[in-house]
């Protein structure tokens, strides 16, 4: 029978290891920085497409964001995510993580847009949030081809738990301050913050390496 102390020993070692891999500041800050301006993004959209027009929103129903966001919108994102496993898979994920960080990134526009025109046509809103969806399923795909790769070899599993733990992190403090800005800066001003907070996701996409073959089948 293992020993606790050998069960730990081995726990601090496997977690150490992550922190040894190279260039592992650069990792964490992909992991960190990545979806930092989605993660606020998405905290505040169901409230926008709710909100009234007076204050800066939409003004739609549960029923009417149901349909725009919870079916049209999944729809989107699902087929996004399915297209951007198929082009990984073809073109390995250093070709793709550029194209897919412009993908999953600049449809954020369209809520400057929206909170701009504050459309009333529910065409219209669908459309702007299947392009959103469809952006992010399809950029996100990369997000988590590349933990994958920074899990691959010895301790795959625990390694891309601790991924996975920076990306829920990253998630997380940022959405923390989604609504106290929101609040300040109101849904426009707040959405053109949003894609701002977009630009570390290019300036960490820049510095991390990735080789050409991973992820091509």
């Amino acid at each position: 029978m293992r020993s606790s102390g050998g069960g730990a020993a081995e726990f601090f070692a496997t977690f150490v290891s992550f922190f040894r891999k190279e260039g592992i500041l650069t990792i964490l800050g992909f992991l960190l920085l990545f979806r930092l301006g989605e993660s606020q993004l998405l905290k505040m959209v169901v409230p926008f497409l709710l909100d009234p027009a007076e204050k800066g929103g939409l003004g739609l129903d549960n029923t009417q964001v149901g349909i725009v966001y919870g079916t049209v919108g999944v729809i989107a994102l699902t087929v996004g995510g399915l297209l951007g496993g198929f082009l990984i898979a073809r073109f390995g994920l250093k070709r793709c993580l550029w194209p897919m960080a412009l993908i999953i990134h600049l449809p954020d526009l369209v809520f400057v847009y929206l909170s701009t025109a504050l459309p009333d046509n529910i065409l219209v809103i669908a459309i702007a949030m299947a392009v959103e969806q469809f952006g992010y399923g399809l950029g996100f795909t990369s997000y988590m081809m590349f933990m994958i790769m920074v899990a691959d070899g010895e301790h795959k599993t625990a390694h891309y738990a601790i991924c996975t733990g920076f990306m829920a992190l990253g998630m997380m403090v940022p959405q923390m301050a989604s609504g106290y800005l929101q609040q300040w800066l109101g849904y426009q001003h707040f959405f053109i913050w949003v894609c701002l907070a977009t630009i570390p996701a290019f300036i960490m996409t820049a510095l991390i390496k990735v080789d050409p073959a991973f992820g091509r089948e």
